[in-house]
């Protein structure tokens, strides 16, 4: 990233010049960090630290949360879920809505990182073979 250095008042400010690619690439990352923190805040207990349906809790769960690293389904119907609940999509009603609770970007936010962690993402099957 290529840097510009501008002087006010005596006292130096950098300022940063960033291409679209570059921003876009630190868009995606923000979004994906954000995302990740909804998850483990209020998925992680149901569908586990790798979002594989294995959380503290899934035993309890009859039936048992989705392993999301496998999902097919679209992220509409992902964000239909998470807004109304596994109930209103008849699915588990152990699934509860979010939509009162979770803000239109946190819903986006946790969508996208839900795309990283998709096992025919090559970057998660780099970072599985990477923590073995």
């Amino acid at each position: 990233m290529k840097m510009l250095l501008a002087f006010a008042g005596g006292f130096g400010l950098a300022l940063s010049v960033v291409t679209p690619a570059a921003d876009t690439q630190s868009v995606k990352e923000l979004t994906d960090v954000r995302g990740s923190i909804v998850f483990r805040t209020y998925c992680m207990l149901c569908h586990g630290p790798n979002a594989d349906g294995k959380g503290r809790a899934a035993k309890n769960l009859k039936p048992p949360p989705a392993n999301l690293t496998i999902s097919v389904v679209s992220d509409e119907y992902k964000e239909a879920i998470i807004r109304g609940g596994g109930e209103a999509m008849g699915r588990s009603p152990f699934m509860p809505p979010w939509g009162q609770e979770l803000t239109e970007e946190q819903i986006k936010d946790v969508i996208a990182y839900l795309q990283t962690i998709k096992v025919g993402n090559a970057a998660y099957r780099k970072g599985k073979a990477d923590s073995r």
